[in-house]
């Protein structure tokens, strides 16, 4: 856990989770490589690669298809515009917009730090950089001039701007350009009897970041695991570095191309293969339990919830979900399922849009959360062990699709 908190604690923005991912991996063994370069794979090698703020790791083998495991290094937040002061002759506050879908009366009155990255001038030209900054707040109205706040709180995005205060910029002079962000800025803590309940800043889904490059280090031996983390989720995925790119089907492409495959071979591979699309569920809301499905509810404690939806939003489906339970069940892990109410509408997942890249057989899997996209939302501390063990015994087993039989092994 205290891996975990420190992860979520420094890593504000997609740019600093992909630099701490980095790090982990650089201690754990593993290489980087360059998208602009060739690669030179050896048997057992571990790498990594970086496009942006997303990361594909992976460790090498020769034979096999792939196991992956994808999450994703965003959460909703605060955007800075490109010209972000908004001066008046008594404040300067700071003209932003909303990056996803965030529950965003809860940024208000609380640290939001400045974070994201930098572009500066070289002597070779222009180098992108990881940059935290200072801290601003979004005040709330008081209660005394707005009577009915606690009735309905409906911010307008527009004019409930960040206090910033002072007239001079909030990134240095000699930016060129930045991707910055406003984002809660809080130590996590712990509650319940027993301490077991965590909350956090961006448990959504730095948590299963942070989960898979853990069990991609300690498991892989049998064939090529792989474990990538998008950016851009939360927005679509409709970027480059997100998921609806192609970085999970160009890595797995050169890996295929150092295996000696032609394209035959790697659309055969790709066939064979299994991934598991990992971002937090909604657990059971104790004060809301009329949200939730009647028999598909998993709750904070209750382990790894593999998530199914009729419409497609989760790529889960028959064969996968056993193959899942199944997989998990033999290692004695703690599983539940998620279904959403029929009567409400679901988020897709970045398992789905990657289907347009790397059609790959999948399942939808995630940690039970309460409050997701508030600037602070809770988890149980169980379920990361659990998610863990789940995760480190997928990696460990040898897994191939072959149409509607998988063997295990």
């Amino acid at each position: 856990m205290n891996g975990l908190c420190e992860f979520l604690k420094t890593s504000y923005t997609c740019y600093q989770a992909v630099n701490n991912a980095a790090a982990f991996l650089n201690l754990a063994g593993f290489l980087p490589l360059g998208e602009n370069e060739r690669w030179k794979l050896e048997e057992g090698g571990k790498y990594y690669v970086i496009r942006s703020g997303s990361i594909a790791a992976f460790r090498y083998h020769r034979e096999g298809g792939f196991q992956i495991v994808a999450a994703h290094t965003d959460s909703p937040c605060f955007k800075l515009k490109a010209s972000p002061l908004l001066p008046d002759k008594n404040y300067c506050r700071l003209n932003v917009e909303p990056y996803g879908g965030g529950l965003w009366y809860t940024f208000f009155d609380r640290p939001l730090r400045i974070a994201g990255r930098v572009v500066r001038e070289t002597e070779g030209g222009l180098a992108a950089q990881p940059y935290v900054g200072g801290t601003a707040v979004i005040p709330s109205l008081a209660i005394h001039m707005d009577r009915g706040a606690n009735e309905k709180f409906a911010p307008d995005l527009q004019t409930e701007l960040p206090l910033w205060s002072q007239e001079s910029a909030p990134v240095p002079a000699d930016v060129k350009a930045f991707d910055l962000f406003l984002v809660p800025d809080e130590d996590q803590f712990f509650s319940g009897a027993q301490g077991e309940y965590l909350s956090s800043p961006r448990l959504d889904d730095l948590v299963g970041s942070y989960a898979a490059l853990r069990a991609l280090a300690q498991g892989g031996e049998k064939q090529t695991a792989v474990a990538v983390l998008f950016d851009s989720e939360e927005i679509g995925s409709r970027t480059r570095q997100g998921a609806g790119g192609n970085l999970l089907a160009s890595t797995l492409r050169r890996i295929a191309l150092a295996q000696g495959k032609d394209e035959t071979d790697f659309l055969c591979s790709l066939a064979a293969s299994i991934m598991l699309s990992l971002d937090n569920a909604h657990a059971l809301h104790p004060n809301h339990p009329e949200k939730c499905d009647p028999t598909n509810r998993p709750v904070l404690g209750g382990g790894i919830a593999v998530k199914g939806h009729a419409g497609g939003a989760y790529t889960t489906d028959a064969l996968t979900a056993a193959l899942v339970t199944k997989v998990f069940g033999d290692a004695g892990v703690k599983y539940q399922s998620f279904y959403n109410r029929s009567d409400m509408r679901s988020g897709s997942t970045l398992g789905a849009i990657s289907l347009g890249q790397a059609c790959i057989p999948s399942a939808d899997i995630g940690l039970a959360q309460l409050a997701m996209h508030s600037a602070v939302e809770t988890m149980a501390c169980a379920d990361f062990e659990t998610l863990l063990d789940g995760l480190s015994a997928f990696y460990k087993k040898k897994i191939a699709v072959c149409g509607d039989t998988v063997r295990i092994s």
